[in-house]
């Protein structure tokens, strides 16, 4: 399931880069000095990470929560079949986004915060900018959090949050140098096949709720309890 998430990454970076690509490219870099505006960007991502595997931390603790009471199976099937929903019912994508409209507030803040950091040229503004950019709202994102909160683990959450940025860091660090250089046709064209990854993804989280005894694909219950209580001991 973690490799899920880091080829979520990879291919939700293209569009990563129509969403937060504004933000790569307006990132007050320096120009002249290519080791110094390496470690910028390196912290930009580490910013974008570190926002990751906070809310991959959260979402995992409520997912073993699920654990403890042993229904991370049905909530495994539960966030799969809601995977597929939505691609598959248009009707559900604003619905998946209303949920965002109570914290409007919060998340302008996020963005004044950010517009204030990206006028900055001081070397820890490149950590903010990046921190912040982590929080805005973003359907991929969502779709990651599901997959953090279906690993049942606290430290699971947190990796599966930040294989999926790090899934992203290729293309965004390419846009941070070269700008937007991927066209709209062919940008179309990749961010076609994101949907179908989705609900790959979500027949997957199906499988391993239903508990078939497939090694790694769906494997019993009693074997993921296993493998999660030596995980947390560990």
């Amino acid at each position: 399931m973690l490799v899920s998430a880091f080829i979520l990454g990879l291919l939700g970076s293209f569009h990563c880069i129509g969403m937060c690509g504004p933000i790569a490219f307006m990132l007050p870099v320096h120009k002249s000095n290519s080791a110094k505006k390496l470690f910028q960007v390196f912290l930009y991502h580490f910013g974008r990470l570190l926002a990751y595997g906070i809310i991959g931390f959260f979402f995992g603790v409520l997912g073993k929560s699920f654990h403890i009471f042993n229904l991370q199976q049905g909530l495994s099937i539960i966030i799969g079949i809601l995977m597929i929903l939505i691609v598959i019912v248009p009707s559900l994508q604003t619905k998946k986004h209303a949920f965002t409209r109570p914290i409007y507030r919060l998340i302008t803040k996020v963005k004044s915060a950010l517009g204030y950091n990206l006028q900055k040229k001081t070397t820890d503004t490149f950590l903010t900018i990046g921190f912040l950019n982590g929080f805005l709202p973003c359907g991929l994102v969502y779709m990651a959090v599901f997959g953090a909160i279906a690993s049942s683990n606290i430290l699971m959450g947190s990796m599966y949050m930040i294989l999926f940025g790090l899934g992203t860091v290729p293309m965004m660090t390419i846009a941070v140098y070269t700008g937007n250089f991927i066209t709209g046709k062919t940008r179309n064209r990749i961010q076609k096949l994101i949907p179908i990854f989705i609900v790959i993804m979500g027949i997957l989280f199906v499988l391993r709720g239903m508990g078939l005894g497939i090694p790694y694909l769906s494997p019993e219950a009693s074997s993921e309890i296993v493998s999660a209580n030596f995980e947390c001991h560990s």
